[in-house]
């Protein structure tokens, strides 16, 4: 075999991997996972703005997960907490959450507020008070932020179709701005 045959085939094989590799990439980010940078205070503390998550496009949807959907009235994708599933019953009552009858606490919900005569993180309602139905319909669910006084959620837009949904957040990873390389 002659130097230009095989410099030839030597091209041809990367060319095959380096393609390979870009369908496998394209076909897992289509289908599979997809990374997505966190826009805005909505979900804090359990998320910053300008954090790096991974989106599992791929995962059964439960309760107190993190979806991210395409925004109702904007070409953007949101983040927020499910809290009721299709035929879940959800009111807050006294900072409370209370589904299906049942009381939950909710660790995760941001507390802080600049005003220190604030008491009540979210507002008392129910399910049929914000939207008008009794449980969440087949094919919708039910979705706040954990940082309720500066989120827009379901309260403000209502039930999200699960067709809007991009995925799940299953895996946050730190910018370099929040990295602590140096001193």
């Amino acid at each position: 075999m002659n130097e230009v045959s095989k410099s030839k085939n030597d091209f041809l094989s990367w060319l095959v991997v380096i393609l390979f590799g870009i369908i496998i990439a394209f076909v897992c980010r289509e289908f599979l996972f997809s990374p997505l940078i966190v826009k805005g205070a909505s979900m804090m503390p359990t998320y910053e703005s300008e954090d790096v998550i991974i989106v599992s496009k791929v995962s059964d949807i439960d309760r107190f997960d993190h979806v991210v959907f395409k925004a109702p009235y904007e070409d953007e994708y949101y983040i927020k907490r499910v809290i009721g599933l299709p035929g879940d019953s959800v009111e807050m009552k006294d900072d409370v959450l209370i589904i299906n009858g049942e009381e939950y606490e909710e660790p995760y919900v941001n507390r802080n507020t600049e005003n220190p005569f604030q008491r009540r993180i979210t507002e008392n309602f129910t399910l049929e008070e914000i939207t008008g139905e009794k449980v969440v319909p087949e094919g919708y669910l039910f979705v706040l932020g954990d940082n309720r006084l500066r989120s827009s959620d379901s309260r403000h837009y209502g039930l999200i179709p699960i067709d809007s949904l991009l995925g799940e957040s299953k895996i946050r990873i730190y910018p370099l701005n929040h990295l602590k390389l140096f001193n």
